[in-house]
């Protein structure tokens, strides 16, 4: 009796697999979009009934699952990598053009005319001018080619990770990460673990290195043009850059050490000629400063709008802004050798997936930034009502900057730091103590700081939480380096790495902001205090917290503040009796030693 087998299993062609895994995906979003038409009837009814009345804004009329789309092209790049790689890598641009078409169709049916000029709005305002300045970038620094003998130990790449953090609040993020990421690339090219150093270089030259100046991230020179100062920004999160620098180039330079020590290969011996570190095409530095100047230009000067369709106007200074990036860039090409870009391994590819696929991100966004432009008033209005405290504004404005754009993210959270306080746009430079005779507000300045360093740093969080981020993958995917999927770099480093330094940082400024809070109540007993006199507030017995003080805000002393204990009388510090000097001694402690001197001699 022959043995009966089971048949042999067919495989899944990938193409299929990638198709049905695309149509699964696909089903929520048409399952919510099949709604839509009878609340844009409603709408639509609404307005025609009461044409003089108010009409709400449209981000008040969107739901909340009008997202859909733009969760589903995120999934989408985050899973078909991973489940269908040679699907994904042929066939991208349509999955993009598909979400994009999900969403732009209904959106188009429903809310017509409107649509179209929210469409145009993010198309002319917000994507052209972003593929613009990354095109111009990527070309200019394709131009500069930094060789010699460049060997990847622990000690260049923290050296190049620094330069590249202190560059980037001067040339911004995208030019700091496009000047810099091909060299630690050909340092580490001998190496088999170089995942991480991307990885630590997207932390801090594509993000928290931007920090320090409105060049460095978008949405810091998005508060310089809403009335924040030029250098505020410099003072006001400095403290929190530089530590969070200083942490992760010193977890970085363990991470590497520990990875170096595993390595079998050992770096390749240096040729003859090679010893010197030489930089070719040092004219493109020119064209990179003409790209800043570009854009200082466009924040700083008004030419007037200039209108495109319906309510949609663009800046005129924006227009030039834009025609002298692509002539920088032009200029690049056209004086730049292509041997050295043949050296520096230039190509067009990444700056190509970077456009297909912001181009579908962007028009998947345009709800979402709706919603969360709408504020209290929008199907997000319970997070907005939540924002109290700085550490609200820090862990809101950053979680949302992680996957939408920081941009918009800030604003929305700047003018709810400015309602909070009922005070128009034109006082922001008073609160920040730049007007002579207007007193600082210390609350907006915390909320401030908060917004601005959440919404730059945690765009480190993912790929696409900041233009270079994914410009800085797709090149070292380029050259071969095998980057985690987008939930691997979550996992496997932004959360385990980032996170718990920002959260070091949060807690920090949580527990200024607690003592701040007991400064201002305290600053009526300061009078009895005495000028500049430190006075200590009497512990409850058995307690070291101070009274009043919720457990867990690290708040021990503060100053200016009345002691119940002992009358609002100043309270020196106490200096330990070891520090003391022989004069400041008390008396009655010699008096008595001596007392039991002499007693004993009398006995004896």
């Amino acid at each position: 009796m022959r043995p009966v087998f089971p048949p042999p299993r067919r495989s899944v062609p990938p193409r299929t697999a990638a198709l049905t895994l695309l149509a699964l995906l696909l089903l929520p979003g048409i399952a919510a979009v099949a709604s839509v038409p009878a609340s844009g009837a409603a709408g639509n009814v609404g307005a025609e009934a009461g044409a003089a009345a108010h009409q709400a804004g449209l981000g008040e009329r969107l739901p909340l699952w009008s997202a859909l789309p733009f969760a589903g092209i995120l999934l989408s790049i985050a899973l078909f990598p991973l489940l269908a790689p040679s699907f994904w890598h042929h066939h991208f641009p349509k999955v993009s053009a598909a979400w994009a078409l999900l969403m732009a169709v209904p959106f188009l049916a429903v809310y017509g005319n409107e649509a179209v000029q929210k469409i145009i709005h993010i198309a002319v305002i917000d994507y052209i001018p972003f593929i613009i300045l990354l095109w111009a970038l990527f070309t200019i620094a394709g131009g500069i080619y930094v060789g010699g003998a460049l060997r990847g130990s622990p000690g260049l790449n923290t050296l190049l990770l620094l330069i590249g953090t202190l560059l980037a609040s001067w040339i911004g993020t995208t030019g700091a990460a496009m000047v810099m990421i091909r060299p630690v690339l050909r340092a580490n090219a001998w190496r088999r673990s170089q995942v991480h150093v991307v990885a630590f270089f997207i932390f801090l030259v594509a993000n928290i290195g931007g920090s320090l100046t409105p060049l460095g991230d978008p949405p810091l020179f998005l508060g310089f043009l809403h009335g924040v100062p030029f250098f505020w920004v410099t003072t006001a999160v400095l403290r929190e850059a530089v530590t969070a620098m200083v942490i992760l180039l010193a977890v970085f330079y363990l991470v590497d050490r520990l990875a170096f020590r595993r390595e079998t290969a050992r770096p390749p011996a240096i040729a003859p000629g090679e010893g010197r570190v030489r930089i070719e095409g040092l004219h493109n530095l020119l064209f990179l400063l003409g790209v800043m100047a570009g854009v200082l230009f466009s924040g700083s000067v008004k030419l007037g709008p200039q209108h495109v369709y319906g309510h949609v106007v663009v800046e005129r200074q924006n227009l030039v802004r834009d025609v002298f990036l692509l002539l920088m860039g032009w200029l690049s090409l056209l004086t730049t050798t292509k041997a050295v870009r043949q050296r520096n391994e230039f190509t067009w590819g990444p700056i190509r997936e970077v456009a297909i696929l912001f181009a579908g991100i962007f028009i998947t966004i345009i709800p979402a930034l709706e919603i969360l432009q709408a504020g209290v008033h929008g199907a997000m209005a319970g997070l907005i009502r939540a924002v109290r405290e700085p550490v609200h504004y820090f862990w809101a404005s950053g979680g949302l900057s992680s996957f939408l754009d920081n941009a918009p993210t800030y604003l929305t959270f700047f003018n709810t730091a400015l309602g909070s306080l009922g005070v128009p746009e034109s006082a922001v430079p008073g609160m920040l103590g730049y007007v002579a005779g207007v007193a600082a507000n210390p609350e907006f300045i915390r909320d401030l700081t908060a917004i601005s360093a959440g919404s730059v740093f945690m765009g480190a969080n993912t790929y696409i939480g900041n233009a270079p981020n994914f410009m800085v993958k797709s090149i070292a995917e380029e050259a071969g380096v095998p980057m985690p999927s987008f939930f691997g770099y979550m996992f496997r480093y932004s959360i385990p790495f980032l996170i718990p330094t920002l959260r070091s940082r949060a807690d920090g400024r949580q527990q200024r902001s607690a003592r701040a809070g007991l400064l201002r109540s305290g600053d009526r007993g300061g009078a009895r205090g005495g000028a500049g006199l430190p006075v200590r507030t009497a512990p409850r017995r058995g307690s070291r917290r101070l009274p009043g003080v919720p457990p867990g805000t690290g708040a021990r002393r503060t100053f200016a503040r009345r002691s119940p204990a002992r009358h609002g009388r100043p309270v020196p510090p106490r200096v330990p009796r070891h520090r003391r000097p022989d004069n400041a001694r008390p008396a009655r402690r010699g008096a008595r030693a001596s007392g039991k001197r002499s007693g004993t001699a009398a006995r004896g």
